[in-house]
């Protein structure tokens, strides 16, 4: 299924369908590097993208095996024990579908000059993370449509191939059921919801009509919201009563308990997408608020060998929170670290010496005053530190940003509601 989640920026897929997740998320809402760990096997990098296969796409292959084996005994039962090594090519030939699904999410998004940190297959499919949000409704629309579009040529592509081969046998099978698979794929992610790639292209509409993305992102959220409970209790009905085919004489007991899972399994995932993705648009909506120089702590300059004791002083009379290390010329050097201070005993403070406490200032920790929200974000992701040292555009000191200040600025950011 194709999934949206962003931090200010983003979009993913998954569900045995792809999509595209918009999303620097941050960890519980901060936004991840690029090649964190965690990710599962690499794969490979097409178009430079890092590949992963996560550990629970091992468990799915084996259902599917299992399952589809079991199609084939009915349908082949001359293959024997063979079903199964066929099975395990279907599910490897189809996790492959799902991975082009991904790709067109992705090489759209680097036409749109839009980063994209990884693509994960998983157990209900797959996840383009896109690290920014398109910019206009006619691009988010397009880049959510690629997967399906890719999905039904696919699906084309197995006919035509069916067509091609004797029915009834190994070629013919799997030709079908790679055919049918991508229909449903891409059938599946044209529903009008948040996370499919059809509550994406609705954003688009409403973004389009209304003239804003938080609009459209509430409609397509609420849309998958009355998916997910449809799903939940659709399915289950449906596969009791054949309308999807089966025989119903065939429904026993254990059948109806793993539809049922299966369908709170899929609604769950769509109804928790639709509200990350609520959060990440009513994150993006506050980002901008997310200001260096609004955030910024005043600072004093002292010198290095300046007695913690008298530095302290010097910042309680200034009505100033940082200490900043300077040399004889006035440029800064170092900070004085906050944790460092606080680990510092009264009574032995006016013997300690601030640069025992400093950190070396490097280019990475100098942020311009006027940096905000993204940017600001990206900036602080790209050169971790404790604090930072917020500079004006002359290169006069402004004061100190704490990595912990902004932290809470975005905690409280995520917290509003939106407009």
């Amino acid at each position: 299924m194709d999934e949206s989640g962003d931090s200010g920026s983003p979009q993913s897929g998954k569900s045995g369908t792809g999509e595209a997740n918009p999303g620097a998320t941050p960890d519980g809402d901060k936004p991840r590097r690029r090649d964190e760990p965690g990710g599962g096997i690499l794969m490979g990098r097409p178009f430079g993208v890092p590949v992963y296969v996560a550990p629970s796409w091992f468990l799915v292959a084996a259902l599917i095996t299992w399952v589809f084996g079991g199609q084939l005994d009915r349908v082949l039962p001359e293959l024997g024990a063979a079903r199964y090594l066929v099975s395990l090519f279907f599910a490897v030939a189809f996790y492959a579908s799902v991975l082009v699904h991904e790709l067109a999410h992705t090489v759209a998004a680097l036409r749109f000059k839009l980063p994209v940190r990884r693509i994960q297959l998983q157990f209900f499919g797959g996840v383009s993370e896109i690290e920014k949000e398109s910019d206009t409704p006619g691009r988010e629309f397009v880049l959510a449509f690629v997967g399906p579009l890719l999905s039904l040529i696919l699906s084309g592509i197995f006919y035509l191939g069916m067509k091609a081969v004797e029915p009834g046998t190994v070629p013919g099978v799997l030709l079908a059921g790679l055919m049918i698979s991508n229909l449903i794929v891409a059938a599946f992610n044209l529903l009008p919801g948040l996370p499919l790639d059809g509550g994406r292209m609705l954003r688009a509409v409403v973004w389009k009509i209304t003239g804003r993305p938080m609009t459209g992102t509430i409609a397509a959220a609420w849309f998958g919201r009355a998916l997910a409970v449809t799903v939940l209790i659709g399915l289950p009905l449906l596969t009791h009563t054949g309308a999807l085919g089966n025989d119903t004489a065939d429904i026993g007991g254990m059948t109806t308990v793993t539809d049922a899972l299966l369908a709170a399994i899929l609604a769950a995932i769509i109804w928790t997408g639709a509200g990350n993705s609520l959060r990440m648009a009513r994150l993006r909506e506050h980002l901008p608020e997310l200001q260096a120089r609004a955030l910024t702590r005043r600072a004093v300059p002292v010198e290095t060998n300046t007695p913690l004791s008298e530095a302290l002083r010097r910042a309680n009379e200034a009505g100033a929170r940082a200490l900043v290390i300077v040399d004889g010329q006035g440029d800064p050097t170092a900070l004085v670290r906050e944790a460092a201070i606080v680990g510092v005993p009264e009574h032995r403070r006016p013997w300690v010496a601030v640069s025992g406490l400093a950190q070396e200032l490097t280019d990475g920790m100098k942020v311009p005053a006027e940096l905000a929200g993204e940017a600001l974000l990206d900036t602080l992701r790209a050169n971790p530190a404790t604090e930072y040292l917020v500079i004006e555009e002359n290169g006069s000191i402004y004061g100190v940003l704490s990595t912990a200040d902004v932290e809470r600025a975005f905690v409280a950011a995520m917290a509003r509601p939106g407009s």
